[in-house]
């Protein structure tokens, strides 16, 4: 992986602050992945055990509703998704599919197990920014929820 990667995980929020060493160490253990469009990168109910760093391409964000589902939201190049999994070791919250050939940056959990070990600091700044972004991504909801009722 090149220092490209590194650049885009600063740029990332859930990865804001995290010092150059850190994200190069993340970086080393993740892999690249593509997705072609109208794949499902993740779905609704499976254990999560990796987040995803959207490099290019768009993904949308569908939770189930009965026999519907809606999406909740769309994501773009520098955005992550399935850090939610990770927080709270459950299952999939959303289902989460290629709207177009996507390329992302997969980060194990496993990774941010060994940052755990290998470097507290940085690991709970990470757990802290992932955090941040569910919270954010909940008022988001929130404010979607109360302009419908």
């Amino acid at each position: 992986m090149t220092s490209e990667h590194i650049t885009r995980l600063q740029e990332t929020p859930v990865f804001g602050g995290l010092r150059a060493d850190a994200l190069e160490f993340l970086v080393d253990a993740s892999k690249q992945m593509t997705f072609p469009a109208g794949t499902l990168v993740i779905r609704e109910g499976d254990l999560g055990d990796k987040i995803y760093v959207i490099e290019a391409g768009r993904v949308e964000v569908v939770k189930a509703l009965g026999d519907d589902e809606r999406v909740l939201k769309v994501l773009g190049p520098g955005e992550c998704f399935g850090e939610m999994a990770l927080l709270d070791i459950s299952p999939r919250s959303a289902t989460v599919r290629a709207m177009e050939d996507c390329r992302a940056l997969e980060i194990p959990a496993a990774a941010l197990f060994k940052l755990y070990e290998r470097d507290l600091e940085q690991f709970t700044l990470l757990t802290l920014n992932m955090g941040r972004e569910v919270s954010r991504r909940l008022r988001e909801t929130e404010r979607m929820l109360s302009r419908r009722a």
